[in-house]
């Protein structure tokens, strides 16, 4: 194919970065992750799945809210990832895992995601 060819292609686009509650996208990272870690004895799918939501939801943020509100989430997701494992030997791993994402669930609805769907809730 020649450049020509390709530059007149249309470009593949991706879908709208506000389509997916970001709060969705974290849960899903943050316990999807664990659980696929968990279940394949795989720790680095389980890091794929992680960094995959996170990105998404970076996307949202950025979007949505600007880089200082998606740099303290991403903060936040990173932060709620790595003290989900010494918060894992006081409570257990699964009470862990849940209590990190419902902290970043919560952070993500309130700081971006209630003003892109108060309408449909």
């Amino acid at each position: 194919m020649s450049t020509t060819a390709t530059a007149k292609r249309p470009k593949t686009r991706l879908p709208s970065p506000v389509s997916v509650p970001s709060a969705a996208l974290v849960a899903t990272g943050l316990i999807g992750g664990y659980g696929i870690a968990r279940a394949t004895g795989v720790r680095p799918l389980g890091g794929v799945a992680l960094l995959a939501c996170g990105v998404a939801a970076g996307r949202t943020w950025l979007a949505s809210a600007g880089p200082v509100t998606t740099a303290g989430l991403g903060t936040l997701y990173v932060a709620g990832f790595g003290l989900s494992h010494p918060l894992a030997k006081k409570l257990g791993a699964w009470p862990s895992v849940l209590t990190v994402t419902a902290v970043n669930a919560a952070a993500s609805w309130a700081l971006v995601d209630r003003h892109n769907f108060a309408d449909t809730v």
